[in-house]
Formats: C-alpha cells, sequence, structure tokens
C-alpha cells in the first residue's frame, strides 16, 4: 500500500475511539501497520475488523497504559508483530469534573497515570526501537487546557500543561538521534470524552451551544481533523518541526471574549 506512511509501524494509545480511532484509519490508509492500545476491547475489536476489511494491517492490543508491565507487553508485541516500530502517538486520557477539594487521591493518580505518566512508559519501552530508525516520532495529544485553564477540572488541567512540558523535553532529548517529539493541542471536539463531561451538566445539549459560542468557526472540531495533524507531525512532512504543540481548535483560543453567570463587582466599586 502506498502514502505517506508506507512501510511505518505507529502504536496509538488510546486508539478503539475518538481522536485515536480516527488517526488509526487515517494512518492505516495511509500505509502504516497500526497497533491500537487500549481498554475498550469490544470498540478496539470493531475498529481492527473495520480496517483490516478495507486492506489496512491493524491487531489490537489490551492495555492499560496507567500500568507499566501492560504498556511494555503491548509494544514489545507490536514490534515483534510487525518488525520494527517508528510512531508513537499518545492519545490515552480521561478527565474527572470536579472541585479540587473534592477530589480523593485516586482519582487524582488515575488521572495522572493515563493522561501523563503513560507517555513516560510508552517511550520508555519504545525507545529501543525508535533508536533504530534514520527518523522517529512521537506526537503527544494534549489540549487548548495545555494552554489555559478550564473550570471544575483541575486535574485534567495539570496533566494536559504536563504533556506540552513533557513533550517539549522529549524533543530536546533526543533530537540528536533523529527522533522529533511534538504536541497536537485540539479544542472541543466531539468525542465520548466530551460526551461524557458534558453529561455531568444538567442539559448536555445546550452545555454544547455555550461551549460552541467561543469558537470562531461555530462548531466542535471533529476528530479527523485532529487526526490529520497527528499525521503531518508523523511524518517528514513537518521536517524541521519538533518541540513544539499545534492547535487545532477553530480559533477558540484566539477569542478573548466569553459570558459569565457569577456576580461580579464593578470597577471602581468596594468590595
Amino acid at each position: 500500500m502506498r502514502g505517506r506512511l508506507a512501510g511505518q509501524v505507529a502504536w496509538i494509545s488510546g486508539g478503539a475511539s475518538g481522536i485515536g480511532a480516527a488517526t488509526a484509519k487515517l494512518f492505516a490508509s495511509e500505509g502504516a501497520s497500526v497497533a491500537i492500545a487500549d481498554v475498550r476491547d469490544q470498540d478496539g475489536e470493531q475498529l481492527v475488523h473495520e480496517i483490516n476489511s478495507a486492506n489496512g494491517k491493524t491487531i489490537y492490543s489490551s492495555c492499560d497504559v496507567a500500568r507499566n508491565d501492560q504498556v511494555r507487553v503491548s509494544i514489545e508485541s507490536t514490534a515483534s508483530h510487525f518488525g520494527g516500530l517508528n510512531i508513537i502517538v499518545n492519545c490515552a486520557g480521561i478527565v474527572h469534573v470536579g472541585l479540587l477539594h473534592e477530589y480523593a487521591e485516586d482519582d487524582w493518580d488515575q488521572l495522572m497515570g493515563v493522561n501523563v505518566k503513560s507517555i513516560f512508559f510508552s517511550l520508555a519501552h519504545a525507545f529501543p526501537h525508535l533508536r533504530r530508525n534514520d527518523r522517529s516520532y512521537i506526537v503527544n495529544v494534549g489540549s487548548i487546557s495545555s494552554h489555559v485553564g478550564q473550570r471544575s477540572t483541575p486535574a485534567y488541567t495539570t496533566s494536559k500543561g504536563a504533556v506540552l512540558s513533557l513533550t517539549q523535553s522529549i524533543a530536546l532529548d533526543y533530537a540528536a538521534m533523529g527522533l522529533r517529539c511534538n504536541c497536537v493541542s485540539p479544542g472541543i471536539t466531539d468525542t465520548p470524552m466530551l460526551r461524557k463531561h458534558l453529561n455531568t451538566t444538567p442539559d448536555p445539549d445546550e452545555t454544547l451551544r455555550q461551549r460552541v459560542r467561543r469558537v470562531p468557526i461555530n462548531r466542535a472540531m471533529h476528530p479527523d481533523e485532529i487526526a490529520r495533524t497527528i499525521l503531518y507531525l508523523s511524518c517528514e512532512d513537518s521536517a524541521g518541526v519538533n518541540g513544539t504543540s499545534i492547535v487545532v481548535d477553530g480559533g477558540y483560543l484566539a477569542a478573548a471574549e466569553w459570558d459569565t453567570t457569577d456576580d461580579t463587582t464593578a470597577l471602581g466599586e468596594d468590595a
């Protein structure tokens, strides 16, 4: 199969749904052999069947990315099955909604394990394979919350800030061996995780409409749009791009306008 990723092998965490699934399908269509690592076994197996039925080359690996041993087995089996490894896409992520004083320690640790520690695990176990290539690629999926705060998701926002910082550190430390590492920061994207977040509100559809009002193009992003940016950073189309983040948010971060429902004290009045 010809394509921009012909002959490449990619491991994608969180690849069974949302942005990860869109990336797996796009990579396969561009000629890559793809390993999907996730805990959503039914969704993952179904996606593998869909891709392979379209002449793609894909396997599924049941993997909790917060578990070092499971990431090791998943990556080693990927390299063994396909004969190498060129691309790591760290797309797995979870969100918890609540104020910081309401968090349980286990909730904090679980989120940090999935969203941040998993990147450490994936690089540690992929490095022996990536270093054999003239060029290799790591793409970490951050968020607009890598750049700005967000209400009621303190652990998530913290984790996504860490993803961006970790991306920059990896880019600096491994550039000399031909490994480029970059971050994609999606805005409001219609994924199962977004829907889960919205479903914690009294009227999820109205909440989405309110959030989209802050997006200049007046809609949520589609996972395919994020996947195309991940593809760009996973091949030599982006040669020279290293240690940066590409924001895909429809202009969300460019807007300095918002609505507030909180009571405020007018400028100049005594508190």
